[in-house]
């Protein structure tokens, strides 16, 4: 099930034994979890019937022995198990009982009692489909599988963040914040709360300058802009941004901008490649926003298929270079303006 499937659910009561959150992206995860925990029993039924679990503190007999008892008072008993990964045989791998060859969760989740509500919340480990566990809990409860967002999606997961505030964010600003912020949810999720708490009532749209004077985010000299001006080979505002980034090398590491430049030629390179060039078709083949389409339309009139290949086996050179392979100088403002001048010439 989707998260957005879950959290309806739930919202209606309508409610599973076993949930089974994993995944790489936590966000989610924890999301489900905190619903269960604060919506599910009344504050009075929690002191009695709500037993938080941790994975490195337990094992699969704990948890199932838990799972097992009856409500008091109360129509369902909740069970949350965090940092589940720790625990062995999480996955329904078997021998994990001293006594049998028998998974202790495997057994429970055929017949799970339906006054309980167990969660567990299991991050950066995913359980295998092809397990007997994942079958039975496809019939029995609900499985969240939380994968990380395409670097691509952050920017319309930003806007659909800030408009369940019943708030606008322009385009600039979300790729601003995805750019950034990269891409850990629970962080972009806090930071854009944290600045609609001090942005006026009355302010309906975010943009650039919030980014910049809330978040702390430079609008000017960022990943973003530099992209845009090696894009249309403008050298003087390349220059400015690269001479900031060498100032705060700590806040703009070279990594990701050589990252951000590798990524936005061979995007490029794509659009050369492929024959419907509609906005709509470019905007899926090359992962980006139909909005940006123009920007890679314009760098293809600058930059030549040839001179695109170059600057990607460029760019491959300085990612070593900025691990600090076969380089003598590790000064990154004098590094990024020696990459910047031979991806522009």
């Amino acid at each position: 099930m989707t998260y957005e499937q879950i959290i309806k659910d739930l919202t209606n009561k309508i409610y599973k034994p076993i949930y089974y959150l994993m995944g790489d992206e936590p966000y989610y995860i924890d999301k489900v979890t905190n619903f269960i925990a604060t919506k599910v029993l009344s504050e009075t039924d929690r002191s009695f019937n709500q037993t938080i679990l941790y994975g490195k503190d337990v094992d699969l007999g704990i948890v199932v022995t838990a799972a097992k008892r009856f409500p008091m008072m109360s129509n369902y008993q909740v069970i949350i198990v965090k940092e589940a990964q720790n625990i062995k045989g999480i996955d329904g791998s078997e021998g994990v009982a001293k006594s049998k060859n028998i998974n202790p969760l495997l057994h429970y989740a055929e017949n799970p009692l339906k006054s309980t509500i167990l969660v567990i919340n299991l991050k950066y480990k995913s359980l295998e489909k092809n397990r007997k566990l994942y079958k039975i809990l496809d019939k029995t409860g609900v499985i969240l599988d939380s994968k990380k967002l395409y670097d691509n999606k952050l920017p319309d997961w930003i806007s659909a963040h800030v408009a369940s505030f019943y708030k606008k964010i322009d385009q600039n600003a979300s790729v601003l914040m995805a750019e950034s912020l990269g891409s850990d949810l629970c962080k972009i999720a806090n930071e854009i709360e944290k600045l609609l708490l001090v942005i006026p009532n009355e302010t309906k749209v975010i943009t650039s300058d919030h980014i910049e004077k809330h978040i702390g985010i430079s609008k000017e000299f960022n990943n973003f802009e530099l992209q845009k001006a090696v894009g249309v080979k403008n050298v003087l505002k390349a220059n400015r941004i690269i001479n900031y980034f060498g100032k705060n090398p700590s806040d703009n590491p070279m990594l990701l901008t050589v990252k951000t430049l590798f990524d936005y030629f061979v995007k490029i390179l794509i659009y050369y490649y492929t024959p419907n060039k509609s906005k709509e078709n470019l905007a899926s083949v090359m992962g980006v926003n139909p909005y940006f389409i123009d920007e890679y339309i314009a760098a293809s009139k600058k930059y030549s298929v040839q001179k695109v290949i170059n600057n990607i086996k460029i760019l491959r050179q300085f990612d070593m270079k900025s691990k600090g392979v076969d380089v003598v100088r590790t000064d990154v403002g004098e590094l990024l303006k020696e990459l910047v001048f031979k991806l522009i010439h």
